[in-house]
């Protein structure tokens, strides 16, 4: 009884606690420098594409590659495998002010690329390659050929002399359509698949990133509803109407309260709350905005809060307030754009209730198909620019919907019930003029608009036709109407028969496909260059020159090559025995160039005082010190200048021959130039009407009942011309976009492969009374002073055509003063 009793055995689970308290107590295993660096590796890979991801889910698609580009290569920078000097030959696309002459490349090189080729000479991996491009010339051209230059080999042993970066450098130069393939095989070697190729959007790995405080925004898109992807999650999660914890509001005129209210009731008790079209309510959203802040202080952890809103119209325009957008999720999540996704979209629109409905089906359902695929190409020819619609050129677009579409519908039911025939004549003019016509601002998009709808509107649409414009010559591609059939057999037939997107498919030459691709890629760079921080310090260790260096150095050249120049106008009226309509023109253009002049030798030498710190640099000097850092023209002097998308040492150069111009015809002001350079006239109208006015004077015609009436001649360059016209004037310094000029059979062709301009020869202007003008067999192609085409309209030239000139409205078919 004296013993004392023996402790108990610790319980297993205390053992396992004391084991795993010493467990803890152990400090880890200390990593290698490998094994540390490795595990760096990791995490920053992680980092860098969870950070991706999420900024994409909210990027519009053309924006997603700009921003993946430059954040690879701002990493390619900070780790060091690329230097800023590397970076800027990419990003800006440089031009060689002095190129040089082009050789046996002439013969198949276009022009406005040999001075970027040249211009890559300054990195040591380039030295040398424009004389080694002349020396293989032919092999070369193959290269230049190739549908994917990008993936093939290059001549002259530049394919190992070349990594895959300089590659895409090369091909930023030579073949600017491919750029954008050859940058996302950068993108993807160097960053991975994740920043190329983008998964399908799931709302429900959206939905884990959202809290109560944490909003949805969803950007609308024609085709894209992103209610029926709220609702579907809703259901699996218990958020239904029935269930009273889910609202979908549609916003407009006096849904204001009831949202409010809304939203404070399932802030308090729980649910989720759509609200849709918020762009309908601009005005109003700054108060949503102040009661979520409010309510999401002490929301239920249920609550959820969905917005929708369109874009708007215009990228510079904001229509919901940016800390919003700051403090929601975004979404972003377009519907493929091409001819094919539109025109299934457009016809599941409809059904076959609908059809059935008519009183004659056959004829409804051809025509009901036509407009269907005519809403596709006028939605989809947007994406070609001002080629496609000059409206593009102001940076606007015409918002076709579904609405636009649903409405003509209605039209053609009731039309086709109360006539005893198919009124084409009718239905054309209600679509073309009013209902899609209603929308167009311009005359030349309107004759575009009608022009399609007499190619598809007519009475072989009730059988098998062709929907592809003038595609004839276009072997192998083709997209026939089906003869009326069931409203399934119409999906059928889009689905199996429209196997490619193609420009053809709007009447587009293939070559606008080049032209939209070089487009795309020219605007990602641009926005590059305006997202680049500027510095105004030396220049670093990477060997790039700093900002105000390069600015210095632009500076100096252009006071010396300008800044004596100066026309005497007043001495020269004072000369002239006899001041014309053409004395009058050129003397103008003197008195612009003189204004120009005086701007660009005040505003450097106010810069140069900047930078020695003599005067406090202003707002106005430090946009002049990045124009010239980036080699754009300062808009100061543009402002004074003529319209131009040159970049500022080509503009320069351009600058350089138009004063050139102007002093050979000073020293014989009397007479007109044997060929005038009306690409070189700040204002060509101004020479064009006074051709006019010289006829009307020398025939004592009405001037307001003539007009001007051109001819291509025979001559390709001045030198071939011997002695001015006696009528009119001879005029050159125009190229065709969309089509080519045929000098053997003087009439428009179709265009080369590649060959996106064709330079016209020397063209005759004359004045002449319209009443006795011949516009038979003509095309009547607009001219515009640049490529942004729009507000630079010159006049309408009258070529001669063996094609239906409907052919060349649809090819978006011009000719530009200016060719960069």
């Amino acid at each position: 009884e004296g013993e004392a009793e023996p402790e108990p055995e610790p319980e297993p689970e205390e053992e396992e606690e004391e084991e795993e308290e010493e467990e803890e107590g152990e400090a880890p295993p200390e990593l290698t420098a490998e094994e540390m660096a490795a595990r760096c590796q990791v995490l920053i890979d992680s980092i860098t594409n969870t950070v991706w991801d999420y900024i994409r889910r909210g990027l519009f698609v053309r924006h997603k590659q700009t921003v993946a580009a430059m954040i690879a290569l701002k990493i390619a920078t900070n780790d060091g495998w690329l230097k800023d000097e590397q970076v800027d030959y990419l990003v800006s696309g440089k031009d060689s002010s002095d190129p040089g002459n082009m050789g046996p490349l002439g013969a198949w090189l276009p022009e406005i690329i040999w001075p970027k080729i040249k211009a890559l000479e300054g990195l040591a991996e380039f030295k040398g390659i424009g004389d080694t491009m002349q020396s293989d010339s032919d092999d070369w051209k193959e290269w230049f050929s190739l549908p994917n230059p990008e993936a093939s080999k290059m001549p002259s042993d530049y394919d190992k002399i070349l990594d895959q970066f300089y590659k895409l450098v090369f091909i930023r130069a030579t073949r600017p359509d491919r750029t954008s393939v050859a940058l996302n095989g950068w993108l993807k070697t160097n960053l991975g698949n994740n920043f190329v190729e983008q998964p399908p959007f799931d709302m429900g790995a959206t939905f884990k990133e959202t809290t109560n405080q944490t909003p949805v925004f969803f950007v609308l898109f024609p085709g894209v509803d992103p209610t029926g992807w709220v609702e579907t999650l809703g259901k699996e999660l218990g958020f239904t109407e029935e269930n009273g914890n889910f609202r979908n509001i549609s916003m407009g005129q006096g849904q204001e309260a009831p949202a409010e209210s809304i939203v404070q009731r399932f802030a308090k008790d729980g649910g989720w709350i759509m609200l849709q079209n918020c762009h309908l309510m601009e005005d109003w959203v700054p108060s949503l905005e102040r009661l979520l802040e409010v309510v999401q202080e002490n929301a239920h952890k249920a609550f959820r809060c969905y917005v929708s809103a369109e874009a708007p119209s215009m990228d510079w325009m904001k229509n919901m307030p940016e800390s919003l957008l700051q403090s929601c999720v975004k979404v972003s999540n377009e519907a493929p754009a091409d001819v094919k996704s539109n025109l299934m979209r457009a016809w599941s629109e409809f059904s076959q209730d609908r059809i059935d409905a008519s009183s004659k089906p056959k004829e409804y359902k051809g025509i009901l198909f036509c407009l269907c695929y005519f809403h596709a190409v006028v939605c989809g020819r947007r994406g070609f620019g001002p080629q496609g619609w000059l409206r593009m050129a102001n940076g606007q677009t015409y918002s076709y919907n579904t609405g636009d579409l649903t409405i003509c519908d209605t039209v053609l039911f009731n039309y086709l019930d109360t006539n005893p025939g198919v009124p084409w004549q009718d239905l054309r003019y209600l679509f073309g003029e009013i209902m899609y016509g209603g929308h167009i601002v311009n005359d030349f998009d309107r004759l575009l608009a009608n022009t399609y709808l007499d190619f598809y509107m007519k009475e072989e649409l009730l059988d098998e036709t062709e929907m592809y414009p003038y595609a004839e010559e276009e072997k192998g591609t083709s997209f026939m109407s089906p003869a009326p059939t069931s409203y399934a057999n119409y999906l059928t037939h889009i689905d199996v028969a429209m196997t490619q997107d193609t420009p053809i498919a709007f009447g587009l030459h293939p070559n606008a496909e080049i032209d939209f691709r070089t487009t795309a890629s020219e605007k990602m760079f641009n926005m590059l260059i305006e997202l680049q921080p500027r510095s105004g310090g030396g220049g670093d260790d990477s060997g790039a020159a700093s900002p105000q260096a390069v600015a210095e150095q632009a500076l100096s050249d252009i006071m010396e090559r300008f800044a004596e120049k100066k026309f005497d106008v007043e001495d020269l009226a004072r000369s002239l025995e006899e001041q014309g309509p053409y004395q009058n023109v050129f003397m103008q253009e003197m008195e612009v160039m003189n204004v120009l002049v005086a701007e660009i030798v005040r505003s450097l030498k106010e810069l140069t005082l900047g930078f020695a710190g003599e005067l406090t640099m202003s707002d106005t000097m430090e946009t002049l010190q990045d124009s010239l850092f980036l080699d754009r023209i300062p808009p100061a002097w543009a402002k004074r200048a003529w319209p131009s998308l040159m970049s500022l040492s080509l503009w320069l150069n351009n600058f350089a021959s138009r004063l050139v111009q102007l002093e050979e015809w000073m020293g014989n002001p009397m007479e007109l130039p044997k060929v005038t350079w009306i690409s070189g006239l700040v204002n060509p109208q101004s020479f064009l009407t006074a051709i006019s006015q010289v006829a009307a004077q020398k025939n004592m015609w009405e001037l307001d009942k003539l007009c001007t009436f051109t001819e291509v001649r025979k001559w390709a360059t001045i030198d071939e011309v011997e002695a001015p016209t006696r009528d009119g004037a001879y005029i050159i310094g125009m190229s065709m976009q969309g089509a080519r000029w045929n000098g053997a059979d003087v009439t428009i062709e179709k265009s080369k492969p590649k060959e996106m301009f064709c330079t016209m020869p020397v063209m005759s202007v004359r004045g002449v009374s319209v009443e006795k003008a011949d516009f038979k067999g003509m095309y009547l192609c607009p001219t515009y002073q640049t490529l942004q085409r729009g507000p630079t309209f010159i006049f309408k030239a009258q070529l001669k055509t063996k094609s239906p000139p409907g052919r060349w409205v649809l090819g978006g078919v011009a000719m530009v003063m200016e060719v960069v």
